[in-house]
């Protein structure tokens, strides 16, 4: 297989993963500069990126097709591929909960939250970056570390946010509505930890 068809989806990957980090910054800052009247524009933005991150999906999945030879397993491409995806679409998933569950003010708490995020995936693109030189990098497994550790914090946050939830706000429709945001939230960290884990499996197979 010639360099430059390597190289396709590596940049690929690492591409998708410019996507999810894009939703994620544009999240975050919808939710600190919270304007419940701009989030029609703010869920416009956001899925524009998300479909671009569809394209380019569906791009490596239509030159795979094709491939003879593959860098790496034809499963673990599909399985990367669509985990950066799911990413992407879990930090637009936030905006639309926050969106229809009719949100007027952003817990500060989450505010936190949806910082670990965006370090999630800011960490996710750089051990994507490091990817490609998998069978000499010495530093991809320190990226995947660090992606493991801010799950635990997303986590650590979650429980206490959670906890701040149930028992200091009383209305019943608050409650549901920002159980499920903060669910979708965890649920980003969560996405970023499972394409760490397919990268380190990847590793262990052809190293």
């Amino acid at each position: 297989m010639s360099k430059k068809q390597d190289a396709f989806y590596y940049d690929s990957f690492i591409s998708c993963a410019d996507s999810a980090c894009q939703a994620a910054h544009l999240l975050e800052e919808s939710m600190q500069n919270f304007d419940a009247e701009a989030l029609s524009t703010a869920l416009d933005n956001i899925h524009a990126v998300e479909h671009e991150a569809d394209q380019k999906k569906h791009e490596v999945l239509n030159v795979l097709v094709k491939a003879f030879i593959t860098p790496i397993e034809r499963e673990d491409i599909m399985l990367l591929s669509q985990n950066i995806d799911d990413l992407t679409d879990t930090v637009e998933d936030v905006l639309i909960r926050i969106y229809y569950n009719n949100i007027q003010e952003i817990r500060p708490d989450c505010l936190e939250l949806v910082k670990v995020v965006v370090r999630s995936c800011e960490a996710v693109r750089e051990m994507m970056k490091e990817f490609a030189d998998f069978r000499r990098s010495r530093t991809l497994h320190d990226h995947i570390v660090r992606i493991n550790s801010l799950e635990e914090e997303a986590d650590a946050l979650f429980i206490s946010s959670m906890r701040a939830l149930h028992t200091e706000c009383k209305d019943a429709l608050v409650v549901l509505a920002w159980r499920e945001i903060y669910n979708y939230l965890e649920k980003c960290a969560d996405a970023c930890e499972h394409i760490a884990d397919v990268v380190e499996s990847v590793v262990m197979k052809n190293t």
